[in-house]
Parts: structure tokens; C-alpha cells; sequence
């Protein structure tokens, strides 16, 4: 039995109520239409070893998340408000510059997803933005994985970093009634380059500036107005090369989804995303980029975004993640020849 909950809730006690939605039917081609080119294989996200102890199946009962609110709002009003919130098993923690989402619990799936799963992690947010305020404008509040808890400042591109998580994607009933993004999928990267964050001791000079690239699932509703006749969603990508947004493919099926970002040497960032939960192939290849016309250097971590239109009235779209992990490809060992020794004498 699936398990159901509804979002008239206080945070001691959540629940969501998911249905199994039926697979969109795939459009027919014509006889006729010419084979596509092949794409030129990059990274496909998954590919090689997991990077031990930088994972999450969320199957331990003790999985628990301490809150410590208010939230903190650095990003909106300059305030931290320490100590920021954070998972019992120490591998997740409240975003320093927009704060937790409202809702962080263990839950059992809503319906059936990798084999053997039988929980994940469920994230909604109300109050979004500054606590104890309504800005009636789009607000989001970040999950951040704590992988610099293993992986220190973090993985080079050289060994060609990966993120693959599986996503739940509920009934277009649950979703919140807003034109726009409401989850996010990201990373934090380095480069080094001139930095541009407004609040940087350094702003304007070179050196190591941190991005962050990644996916967003945006919601169009149904507006006769607009002639938008159905509700439908789609992936942005952030970014194309002058920091602008790409649209990304049409979700024509609703329930899991397996999203994943790959890091290669050249810099490049590579964007997947797949209905299901099978492995990522070359097929489920959507772009590849330097975001901003930056060459990432360092994966620093990877977190997820909960948005909402922050009126103190309206839930998030309830967004379940499952078994998020790290991957990296061993680099090549290159024989190195020791120069040769020479007698020298002492002066």
C-alpha cells in the first residue's frame, strides 16, 4: 500500500497524498523522418566507482532532521541565523544563504522506485524567504549535501566527477499552482576566475569563484487565458555559456525520474535526465555546457532547491528524493623517469 499523507500540516507531522501517474503514450513517427545523428558521447553520470561515503538511501530508522530555526536568509537579509539545521547522520545541512525547507522527513516512497528502496526524503516548504515575512514573490530554500565531510575542498574535475539522484515527481494535482521553477538540482563548483559575488571581500579581482549549475523543474498550469489547455512541466537547464537559462525537455510522464550531472577535465558541465529509474545512457543526454563561459575546476557539492511563491498561505510542490550519489573515473597513471644523478662536489 502506498503511502498517503495530506498537506494540511505542521512540521511534527507531514504527509502527502501521491498517486502513480500513467505513462504519457509516445508520439508516432513517420515512416518517412530520417534517423537522428548520433550524439557524440560525453560523461554519462554513474560511470565509474562511488565515492565511499558521499551517499544517502535514507533506509535507517534513526534518519532524523534537527531544524533550529528561524531559518537563515543571508541571501535576502545579510542574517546567518546559526546554528543552521542539519541531518542526525551529519551528511546534510541548511543552506547558509536562503535556510531549510519547511519540511525535511524520511518517508516511505510513494510508489515503487529502485529495487529495494523503500524510503526517501521529502521536501516542501510554506514559509520561504525571511522568517516571519511574506514577499509574495518566488522564494526557495536549499538542502545541501555535506560532501566536503569526505571529499575536503573538493573532487577535482580530472577524475571526472558525477551526481545521479532519483527525483519523484507527483501528480500535477499536488503541484502548486505557479507558472515557474519549483525544484532545483545543483551543484557548487570552482573556477578561477573574476569574482563576482556582490558580498566578496575580493569582488572585481581573480581568483576562485564558486557557481552553481544545475536543473530546475518548472510547472506551466493550465490557463484557458493563456490558452495553456493542460498542465504540463518541463527542465530548465542553468547555464548556456552567457549565463542564460536553457530550456530543457517536456516531462511526459510523471513518477521517478533519474536526473544527473557529470564534470569532465575539459571544464565542461553535462546535463542528464530520464523517466524511471534505470541507469542514465547517452539517450538521456540533454546538453552540455560552461555555464557562464566558465571551465569548472572543482565539484564542491551537490543540494537540492524547494521553491514557492512565499504568500504564507501556499505549500511547495512536495518533492521526495531517493539514493542520491558520487561517482569518479580513476585518472590514468603516467610513468614518470627519475633524472639522472650526477656527482657534484660540495663548495
Amino acid at each position: 500500500m502506498l503511502h498517503r499523507m495530506s498537506l494540511a500540516i505542521v512540521c511534527c507531522h507531514v504527509g502527502l497524498g501521491f498517486a502513480i501517474a500513467a505513462a504519457a503514450p509516445a508520439d508516432t513517427a513517420a515512416s518517412t523522418a530520417k534517423p537522428a545523428a548520433p550524439k557524440k558521447p560525453v560523461l554519462v553520470p554513474g560511470t565509474g566507482s562511488l565515492v565511499k561515503g558521499v551517499v544517502d538511501d535514507f533506509e535507517d530508522e534513526k534518519w532524523k532532521w534537527y531544524y533550529n530555526h528561524p531559518k537563515s536568509s543571508e541571501e535576502q537579509d545579510k542574517r546567518m541565523r546559526g546554528p543552521l539545521g542539519k541531518s542526525a547522520n551529519g551528511r546534510w545541512f541548511e543552506g547558509p544563504k536562503r535556510g531549510t525547507p519547511d519540511v525535511v522527513k524520511r518517508i516511505e516512497l510513494p510508489a515503487p522506485g529502485l529495487e529495494g528502496s523503500s524510503h526517501g526524503l521529502l521536501m516542501a516548504s510554506l514559509h520561504a524567504g525571511i522568517p516571519g515575512r511574506v514577499t509574495y514573490q518566488m522564494q526557495q530554500d536549499d538542502l545541501i549535501y555535506n560532501m566536503q565531510k569526505v571529499t575536503g575542498r573538493g573532487m577535482s574535475v580530472a577524475d571526472s566527477p558525477s551526481v545521479v539522484v532519483r527525483v519523484y515527481m507527483p501528480p500535477f494535482e499536488q503541484w502548486e499552482r505557479r507558472s515557474g521553477p519549483t525544484f532545483g538540482f545543483r551543484a557548487g563548483c570552482y573556477t578561477h576566475a573574476i569574482i563576482t559575488g556582490d558580498d566578496h571581500p575580493d569582488e572585481g579581482k581573480f581568483g576562485l569563484e564558486e557557481y552553481w549549475p544545475g536543473m530546475f523543474i518548472c510547472f506551466e498550469p493550465q490557463n484557458p487565458k493563456r490558452k495553456i489547455e493542460k498542465d504540463s512541466a518541463y527542465i530548465r537547464v542553468r547555464s548556456g555559456r552567457n549565463g542564460g537559462e536553457i530550456r530543457g525537455p517536456q516531462i511526459e510522464e510523471l513518477g521517478w525520474w533519474t536526473l544527473g550531472l557529470s564534470f569532465t577535465p575539459d571544464g565542461m558541465v553535462h546535463y542528464f535526465a530520464s523517466p524511471g529509474v534505470d541507469d542514465l545512457t547517452m539517450d538521456d543526454h540533454i546538453t552540455s555546457q560552461f555555464p557562464y563561459g566558465y571551465r569548472t575546476e572543482l565539484l564542491k557539492t551537490f543540494f537540492f532547491n524547494v521553491c514557492t511563491r512565499d504568500d504564507g498561505r501556499t505549500w511547495s510542490t512536495p518533492w521526495v528524493i531517493d539514493d542520491p550519489k558520487v561517482y569518479f573515473v580513476k585518472r590514468p597513471q603516467t610513468a614518470t623517469t627519475a633524472p639522472a644523478r650526477t656527482n657534484r662536489s660540495r663548495r
